[in-house]
């Protein structure tokens, strides 16, 4: 029975189905006659950016997935959910789709900048204490993509194939800690031979009946192939819309019998149970005022979230923090163009994006820092930025856009601030779009990099110069023409007050579920100052290297690398950055390494450097917390959520190509360290939980707490001369041979300098358990095996065995 049931009896069949599909691509529809409202939802988790996929409002940006879990604080992350709650209060969202709480299984996956750790325990509290914080302030938190979605190569199309076992204990895990969500969005793969939206064993055997779940299960967008087997399926809503593929044929559907109409009421009933949570049924809700994102009050908590979370890997001659009084030279494209998000869905409109450049020079003064730009490191250019292309009507910053029917006739004209524009997705255009007419005038003369972005025929002209060519990607997927559009460039010689005048003819193209789109992508203008010579650059950064008292070298990975829709293929840094890494420190001091990266990369120089800063994807005050981090103001405590091998191909999951349509999940419950415990594959350079922060440690007098899961209690010592944060890790070593070590509990405390704490962990006991495949239910692990108490598996520092039962 549902709380709902009398609404939903005063519907007809068609006007239930009507509410399962969305009404915009981020709305739902309102139903007046029983009181329902407009339902909004908007994409996370990096930020709250609305209704609109492209040019909306502007939102705070926050520092990514895995720099905030960086923290292991459940504190920390409820304090991102209560301001992600705010952030969607103050836009009158009601769903916030996030967390997403897939697993790192490989390095090469595209979208692990989102996904908090490779670990499901890590993951699982840590969006737990999101949810909370969310939630608890009314607004819906979404977990995502159920499941086994851990990398983008053919998303659309792909069978994940993993065996009962390692999917019930790796990646549904989270989803079963963090299940207090009101809502969970299926993903765009198969699951073993059946797609995510229409799983009846996942959706409805598992997370519905056997977890009791009550919320509300979403597609992904355009995911949903079907309608009677997704209804039967276990998927509640269709999203986004108003087409799909319920409508009319889940009323046929009905109304032949192939799916029960209970079925369509039960998907309703969780709908208006949504509605009813987040203000959208039932009594208006006061959704208050908030800071701006601008803010002093929002800029201090993102500096801090982001500060705090970064991680000291090494430094090794006390290099860090910096002190006060030293010169720096501060090298990399990274420290200008400091990258604050990944690329995709989790893009929003930030108030600005402090560089790291602009950080440091900041906290240090102009003239103790000298600035110099790094080597080229992307082999797609981004829109023109930082004022290089002007609206030729206006003057303003961006370029003028002109959207043209297939008659010609203006259909809507548009000021663009970022050089880019969404056309056909969310701007509900009055006829459909044919054409893209876009122009900026440029602001600087010489050698310049100027071209186009954006799947169609193209025409551009600028000063003498005309070029003519085509842009289309693979198979015509909109996917990729909106997340990954197609680009040309040429280098020109340009005057100061030339205009690029670019039109493109649209094409045809096609959603992830096959569906037909016309006059629908990512389109923009591309100016930049041509890039130097490498040589040239790292010659100069050699001379500013010995110069200075300490270089500070930023490098890093860029949108193409971590973003929605691709995976990477190394994880070595692009472009020549290690060369320039290695060249100033042969000719400095001391050099420091900020690595402006989410995931793992390849350090061939992390043994040649006197310390290494790994800072994430910082977020709008990016630079600050670098600067804050690297002076000591903030302590960078984090610890990696995740393993950094030492070279490509070097984990126990590397593979994220399908063949034959088929991923096959074949390391089971062996990846990340687990792996690398177990000897699937070599020592990594840094394992999970590896973090030093500026303290140092001993650890005394551990022992076991017995209880319904054993814990351990220990005393630590902070035997540095700053306070320092330390995170007591908990391993279990199972008995059994073929069961991984596993982390089973982890506690912070943050200690004087010289000052010691007796620490508790407790441990949770679902790590206790394995899925017993031909008994289908879930077996206890024998209390054999030992305990291991560590700063990372590279640091033991206590071993406890457990006794086995007699």
């Amino acid at each position: 029975m549902s709380e709902h049931d009398e609404l939903i009896k005063s519907l007809d069949l068609p006007a239930k189905v009507a509410l399962l599909t969305g009404a915009t691509t981020f709305t739902l529809a309102p139903e007046p006659s029983i009181g329902l409202r407009e339902l909004r939802l908007s994409d996370g988790p990096t930020g709250v950016r609305g209704l609109r996929f492209h040019g909306g409002a502007t939102v705070a940006l926050f520092p990514n997935a895995t720099l905030l879990a960086a923290a292991w604080s459940e504190a920390t992350a409820y304090e991102v959910g209560t301001l992600l709650a705010e952030e969607a209060m103050a836009q009158h969202i009601h769903v916030v789709l996030g967390p997403t709480i897939n697993l790192h299984r490989s390095p090469l996956g595209g979208r692990l900048f989102e996904q908090y750790s490779e670990d499901p325990l890590l993951t699982g509290q840590i969006a737990a204490a999101y949810v909370r914080g969310m939630q608890d302030r009314g607004v819906a938190a979404c977990l995502k993509h159920l499941v086994a979605n851990e990398s983008e190569t053919d998303r659309n199309t792909v069978d994940s194939v993993v065996d009962e076992a390692t999917l019930r204990e790796l990646y549904l895990l989270p989803f079963e800690i963090a299940a207090s969500a009101w809502s969970i969005m299926a993903a765009y793969n198969d699951v073993n031979g059946q797609a995510a939206t229409e799983n009846v064993h996942v959706n409805n055997e598992v997370v519905k009946d056997e977890w009791g779940w009550d919320g509300l299960l979403m597609s992904d967008w355009f995911a949903t192939k079907t309608a009677g087997p997704a209804a039967n399926g276990g998927l509640d809503l269709v999203m986004p819309g108003p087409g799909g593929p319920w409508g009319d044929a889940l009323v046929a559907a009905v109304r032949a019998g192939e799916v029960d109409e209970a079925t369509v009421d039960d998907h309703l009933a969780r709908l208006l149970r949504l509605a009813t949570r987040t203000g959208a049924l039932g009594p208006e809700k006061d959704y208050g005022t908030y800071p701006a994102p601008d803010s002093p009050e929002r800029r201090e908590q993102l500096t801090r979230l982001a500060a705090q979370g970064m991680t000291v890997l090494t430094n090794e001659t006390g290099a860090l923090p910096l002190a006060e009084g030293q010169t720096v030279a501060l090298i990399g494209r990274h420290a200008v163009q400091t990258v604050c998000m990944g690329g995709g869905s989790a893009q929003v409109r930030p108030p600005h994006q402090v560089s790291i450049a602009e950080g440091l020079t900041a906290r240090l003064g102009g003239d103790r820092v000298t600035v110099l730009d790094g080597v080229p490191m992307r082999s797609r250019p981004v829109p023109a930025r930082d004022g290089f292309l002007v609206d030729p009507d206006t003057g303003a910053a961006g370029i003028a856009v002109t959207v043209l029917d297939a008659d010609g006739a203006v259909v809507e004209t548009r000021h663009e601030d970022d050089a880019t524009s969404m056309v056909g997705l969310d701007d509900q255009l009055p006829r459909p779009a044919a054409a893209v007419r876009l122009r900026g005038r440029i602001t600087r003369a010489g050698r310049v990099q100027l071209g186009t972005i954006g799947v169609g025929s193209w025409s551009v002209t600028v000063g003498d110069h005309s070029f003519a060519y085509d842009l289309s990607v693979s198979g015509g997927n909109m996917g990729e023409e909106i997340l990954s559009p197609p680009n040309h460039t040429e280098v020109v010689e340009v005057a100061e007050g030339a205009v690029i005048d670019a039109t493109a003819t649209l094409a045809e193209g096609r959603g992830p579920a096959g569906q037909l789109f016309t006059g629908v992508g990512l389109f923009g203008l591309i100016a930049q100052a041509a890039d130097r010579d490498a040589r040239e650059v790292i010659d100069e950064a050699v001379r500013a290297a010995a110069a200075a008292d300490v270089a500070v070298v930023v490098v890093g990975l860029t949108e193409e690398q971590e973003t929605e829709s691709v995976d990477k293929s190394t994880l070595h840094l692009p472009g020549a950055q290690d060369a320039l890494v290695e060249a100033v420190a042969g000719a400095a001091r001391k050099t420091i390494v900020v690595v402006n990266a989410a995931t793992p990369v390849v350090m061939p120089w992390r043994l040649r450097v006197d310390g290494i800063l790994w800072a994430g994807l910082p977020g709008q005050e990016g630079g600050h917390a670098v600067a804050a981090a690297l002076l000591g103001d903030i302590e960078p405590a984090g610890r990696l959520v995740t393993t950094f091998p030492d070279e490509d191909g070097k984990t126990p999951a590397w593979n994220v190509t399908p063949s034959d349509g088929k991923l096959e999940y074949a390391e089971g419950t062996y990846i990340g360290y687990r792996g690398h415990f177990a000897g699937h594959a070599p020592a990594p350079a840094f394992w999970l939980g590896h973090g030093l922060g500026y303290g140092t440690w001993e650890y005394a007098d551990a022992r076991v707490i017995t209880g319904d899961s054993p814990g351990v209690t220990v005393t630590i010592t902070n035997t540095g001369k700053r306070a320092s944060r330390e995170v007591v890790q908990v391993y279990f070593r199972p008995a059994e041979r073929d069961q991984p070590v596993r982390l089973v509990g982890w506690e912070g405390a943050t200690v004087g300098a010289g000052e010691s704490a007796r620490v508790i962990v407790g441990t949770d006991r679902r790590m206790w358990r394995r899925w017993n495949t031909a008994a289908g239910r879930w077996n206890t692990l024998g209390t054999g095996g030992d305990l291991l108490i560590a700063r990372g598996l590279g640091d033991i520092r206590a071993t406890l065995p457990l006794r086995p039962e007699a």
